[in-house]
């Protein structure tokens, strides 16, 4: 009798600490993740966290004016959150970068966007835990601002995130429709509101769910 008690207690336990491992999810990417002009609780991230539900972990790995681009005039390659994110071991992984490589100074080098980009993926895909990794189209920019440049991100990023897509074997997540005729989403043209966070938040949601 003793032992079965114990058997049940022992069972117990670890299906309770099994239930606590939470599926952690990384959101790495630019000022609009880090959630620039947002107040705390309303960035992108925090609405993903709310929609996931106690099940998730999200955690916001975004840095403003960082690039995508190794030769980019900020990389996250360089970031100290580019080895905290590697060292989280995410379940999943958000990436949006690709809106600061617009700018000019960068997209003189947009000839090694699509080999760098696929190598950012392939650092996570190394990783222990072999997280599932999306790749998001940016959002638009509505209007030359901080120099990113709106027909960059239009007319050649958005194909050649699909080429990415395809050759690193990721899901898309598409920000960029969802966007279209929505500048007041936008105010400076580049950022969203707490609004246009939670937008980006269903998006990113549905794609995970």
């Amino acid at each position: 009798m003793k032992r079965h008690v114990f058997l049940f207690f022992f069972l117990l336990v670890n299906l309770s600490v099994f239930a606590q491992d939470k599926i952690k999810v990384a959101c790495v990417g630019n000022s609009i993740t880090e959630g620039h002009g947002i107040e705390a609780g309303q960035k992108y991230p925090d609405h993903l966290q709310r929609l996931l539900g106690d099940a998730y972990e999200v955690k916001n790995y975004g840095v403003g004016g960082r690039t995508l681009l190794k030769k980019g005039d900020y990389p996250y390659w360089k970031e100290a959150k580019y080895q905290q994110v590697l060292q989280w071991n995410p379940d999943i992984v958000v990436i949006k970068l690709g809106t600061n490589d617009s700018k000019p100074q960068n997209w003189q080098y947009k000839a090694d966007f699509k080999k760098d980009y696929v190598a950012f993926i392939k650092s996570f895909k190394k990783l222990k835990s072999k997280p599932k990794i999306y790749i998001c189209k940016p959002m638009p920019a509505y209007r030359v601002n901080f120099r990113i440049n709106p027909a960059v991100i239009k007319d050649e990023q958005l194909a050649l995130i699909e080429q990415i897509a395809r050759k690193a074997k990721v899901q898309i997540i598409d920000l960029y429709t969802p966007f279209l005729g929505k500048d007041n989403l936008a105010p400076d043209g580049i950022h969203p509101t707490g609004e246009g966070a939670a937008l980006i938040a269903q998006e990113v949601y549905g794609a995970i769910k």
